[in-house]
């Protein structure tokens, strides 16, 4: 079975992670899990990559990081939650893969 190349999946991490952030914030350690368990652990994202994602996004003003301790039952976490600009973002990424799935499509030869 083919592996995911991380190069491929670079540009994608950030609409991975704000689908997650999309309905309810969340903390990393859940986010990488449900990463895997939504790809059937067919990627797993490297801790350092999601936090360096979680700081780009922020910095760009896409999500905003909260402690609560309430959310994780009396655990001190840091929650990610996804902001306006956040959610207009991921609309682009869609519609930026959507076009990407489209123009590749075209380049692939099944049943050779």
């Amino acid at each position: 079975m083919a592996e995911i190349s991380s190069d491929v999946i670079r540009g994608y991490n950030d609409t991975m992670i704000l689908c997650i952030l999309y309905d309810k914030p969340s903390y990393g350690y859940e986010i990488s899990k449900e990463i895997r368990r939504i790809t059937d652990s067919k990627y797993i994202i490297k801790e350092t990559t999601l936090y360096s994602a979680f700081t780009r996004m922020e910095k760009n003003g896409y999500i905003v990081s909260f402690t609560d301790d309430v959310l994780s039952g009396g655990k001190k976490r840091t929650y990610y939650r996804i902001t306006d600009e956040g959610k207009e973002y991921y609309r682009e990424k869609c519609e930026e893969w959507d076009l990407t799935r489209d123009v590749i499509g075209r380049f692939i030869k099944r049943g050779n």
